[in-house]
């Protein structure tokens, strides 16, 4: 059912030092900062060979990203996001099977204008999931 590998996202205290780190120290190609009001965060895409980095930054109070700073205040891997070809097959398939869809269930619209969906860590051994239509 799954994919490719779309991205691995990380929590960052500081957006504009962790994108100069990846593309001063790492050569990487490293994208413009995009507000996602939705998600309440502000991301960096760092373009890879075979996948990207997402740096994932608190926008507004209310931001899941802010909670999880506050208990990683250096940051951390925050989710795995895996590419699908039908989303809302996947998630009654999954749901089906007993795993919790984060939110009201339906998808939102993510960073790449594709519609996407968060499993629960506690389903996939600690691992928040996204899963994005490809």
């Amino acid at each position: 059912m799954i994919g490719r590998l779309n991205h691995v996202a990380i929590a960052v205290p500081d957006l504009k030092a962790a994108a100069a780190q990846y593309e001063n120290s790492l050569g990487a190609r490293v994208g413009a900062p995009q507000d996602e009001p939705d998600h309440g965060v502000t991301v960096v895409f760092i373009e890879l060979p075979n996948t990207k980095i997402e740096l994932l930054y608190p926008l507004g109070d209310e931001s899941p990203i802010k909670g999880f700073l506050e208990k990683n205040p250096s940051g951390g891997i925050h989710h795995m996001c895996f590419e699908v070809d039908d989303i809302l097959a996947a998630r009654d398939k999954l749901k089906a099977e007993g795993a919790r869809v984060l939110g009201n269930g339906e998808p939102k619209i993510g960073a790449h204008g594709k519609p996407v969906l968060f499993l629960h860590p506690k389903d996939f051994n600690g691992c928040l999931i996204e899963l994005e239509q490809v």
